[in-house]
């Protein structure tokens, strides 16, 4: 069994006993595979702001770790829920990067976990006039700075 079918084995084991009706489908996606959950009780699942899913991904990760040490982490999304949020986060952040770049002050974003700071990130890279600095720490929630880059 590959890890990816282990992976939809675990999350459907789960939602079983916890009596959701669900279908998953496996997707490849470009950070790796992904675990899309079709069901008519998303609400339920996603949480507020998507934190039951965080917990979801967290718990099939670490089983499957247990099994296949070298698998690949796999994502959780319900709904295309996560897919949506990251393509408003990058809008939102080109947009402040804009912001940003005329005004030349820096903007603080609001805080965000290390998945969705990597994809602020990445959205800026080809934005040569503004960068995004994390601060240290090991806080799980985090914000990140979009300053005007120096000459």
């Amino acid at each position: 069994m590959k890890a990816e079918e282990a992976a939809k084995k675990i999350l459907d084991t789960m939602l079983g006993h916890l009596d959701f009706p669900v279908n998953i489908e496996i997707q490849e996606g470009e950070d790796g595979p992904c675990l899309q959950i079709l069901t008519s009780e998303s609400q339920h699942l996603i949480g507020r702001d998507g934190e039951r899913l965080d917990d979801l991904q967290y718990l099939v990760n670490r089983v499957l770790k247990k099994h296949f040490p070298n698998a690949k982490r796999v994502k959780i999304d319900c709904e295309h829920y996560r897919a949506i949020q990251e393509d408003h986060l990058i809008e939102e952040v080109r947009g402040l990067a804009e912001r940003v770049k005329a005004s030349g002050k820096p903007f603080r974003i609001r805080p965000l976990n290390a998945y969705y700071r990597r994809i602020v990130h990445n959205a800026l890279v080809d934005v040569e006039e503004v960068e995004s600095v994390s601060p240290g720490g090991s806080d799980r929630l985090k914000r990140i700075t979009l300053k005007p880059k120096q000459s």
